[in-house]
């Protein structure tokens, strides 16, 4: 008895801390769903139920007339976007109101999250500006020699592997593929991951990505209690020593200067060698209001950063987007053979040869890759953060700093509001004319706005040449342990990915057999 007192005032307490905030959205007349004490509305989340793209995608089509719904993640309220318009204010219009990510975790705790995809603010905007010039045409061209050299180990790797059955797990053919281009393209090595399925590169790759009991621990107590969050460290040590180790070894290699590579290394040491840097200001201004100038100078772990994200989110987000694209081609071998007779005609211009032109000229593949882009995008979801009170014109809804705007594009992109039949696999829906008619908003597997996927192009010439690679030589087909809806891994939330492999079979094509 004496110890029920202290008990009910301590969960008490609990209680109130844990709920103080839930009365955010009623007070705001917005729609949501009740929200669970500690966990708010993603406990299915947090306990590996559903990734956070599938609770998105529920919560925006059980609201089919609202224009926003609220929800809490955890004790703080967040925004979930259905409306286009205020989409497109929120990604781009009214960015300096958004230009925040939100990722939240302290990159001095985890220097590898110094990178462009998870920092905010002034050092973003810098390094957005210098990087991008890494992305234009001239360059994407001048790497495609390397992009074809990997393509043509893929072939290879294929033919060894009709050899004996054809069975394979297309998720990771792909990622060896995106392994070693990325290898090639970004740090100037061979790395043979297409042949060789464990090697260091691709296992550094698994190491980057995988979920361990901890790292799921840390990050739903990180989630839920953001008063603790300064003190917690997410990522691994161990991946973070191999990268550093990896990155500055070639470095070493180069003298920390330029070599005249022209890859992704040269560029970030080009860039530190240039010293200190000035760029406006994105979160500062003056008296006057205008954008004040800040000074940045890149540091060894800043250049390493940016390294890691180009390898990681390289290889995951072309591997995903590939495979899943040849496991709805399997499933669709009327539209697999139109595509492969179209590589045909197209490549007998070009000596029988992948080059950049011919790819560029792949209609047909580039349609369907776009349609699988459309089914099940890398990134489920857009996140940012409200940085400076806004109110939303069209509803009169003030939300204040702090608080999580969603754009759940996994669910907008299989809307019937916008796409007829919208689970169906319709490349068709890419061509010329009809794909002019896509509104921006409805479709934006790279994301939009100033915060876009800065290697957008690059991962789709990428990935629209490993499959001309593929289909060129091999027809791809189900296997009795295929499914035809692809399981989701509930805790890749950044990414999405499919919850283990692709099986898939492979067979030389009939004129090659």
């Amino acid at each position: 008895m004496v110890l029920i007192l202290p008990l009910f005032v301590c969960l008490t307490l609990i209680y109130l801390y844990t709920t103080r905030n839930f009365r955010y959205w009623s007070k705001r007349k917005v729609k949501h769903d009740p929200p669970v004490p500690i966990f708010g509305n993603h406990y299915r989340n947090l306990f590996g139920f559903e990734s956070l793209a599938e609770t998105y995608t529920e919560l925006y089509f059980k609201y089919p007339d609202e224009k926003v719904v609220g929800f809490y993640r955890g004790m703080m309220p967040g925004l979930l976007v259905r409306d286009l318009d205020i989409a497109r204010s929120i990604l781009n219009v009214e960015f300096s109101h958004f230009y925040l990510r939100g990722m939240g975790r302290d990159p001095e705790k985890e220097p590898l999250l110094s990178n462009l995809f998870h920092i905010d603010g002034d050092k973003w905007k810098f390094l957005r500006q210098r990087l991008t010039p890494v992305f234009t045409t001239a360059k994407l061209r001048a790497m495609f020699p390397l992009i074809i050299k990997c393509a043509e180990k893929l072939q290879v790797a294929g033919e060894h592997i009709t050899s004996k059955g054809g069975d394979f797990d297309c998720r990771d053919f792909m990622a060896r593929f995106s392994t070693d281009f990325i290898g090639a393209c970004g740090f100037g090595i061979e790395m043979n991951s297409i042949n060789d399925e464990h090697s260091a590169f691709r296992e550094l790759g698994r190491k980057s990505l995988s979920f361990p009991l901890r790292h799921i621990i840390l990050l739903g107590i990180w989630e839920l209690f953001p008063e603790v969050r300064n003190s917690i460290r997410v990522s691994s040590t161990e991946v973070e020593k191999a990268v550093s180790d990896l990155v500055e070894s070639i470095f070493r290699q180069r003298n920390y200067k330029p070599c005249g590579r022209n890859d992704f290394v040269d560029f970030l040491l080009e860039l530190a060698q240039k010293g200190k840097m000035e760029s406006e200001s994105i979160e500062n201004s003056d008296s006057e209001g205008n954008p004040i100038r800040v000074e940045f100078e890149l540091k060894t772990m800043d250049l390493i950063a940016q390294v890691f994200v180009f390898f990681v989110a390289g290889f995951e987000t072309s591997s995903s987007a590939t495979s899943f694209t040849l496991h709805q081609l399997a499933f669709n071998p009327d539209i697999q053979t139109e595509i492969q007779n179209e590589i045909d005609q197209v490549l007998a211009k070009y000596d029988n040869k992948l080059c950049y032109d011919a790819i560029s000229e792949l209609s047909h593949l580039e349609m369907a890759f776009k349609e699988a882009m459309r089914l099940f995008p890398s990134s489920g979801f857009l996140q940012r953060l409200c940085a400076k009170r806004y109110t939303i014109p069209k509803l009169g809804v003030t939300i204040e700093p702090g608080v999580i705007t969603v754009i759940p594009i996994q669910a907008i992109q299989t809307d019937e509001k916008y796409f007829d039949n919208p689970m169906e696999f319709k490349p068709q829906r890419f061509s010329d004319d009809a794909g002019k008619k896509i509104n921006n908003y409805t479709y934006m597997p790279f994301g939009a706005g100033p915060r876009a996927c800065i290697g957008g192009r690059l991962g789709q010439m990428q990935s629209l040449a490993g499959l001309a690679a593929v289909l060129q030589k091999f027809t791809v087909e189900p296997t009795p342990k295929t499914p035809v809806k692809l399981p989701i891994d509930p805790w890749r939330n950044v990414l999405q990915c499919v919850k283990g492999g692709i099986p898939l079979r492979l067979k030389l094509r009939s004129k090659l057999n």
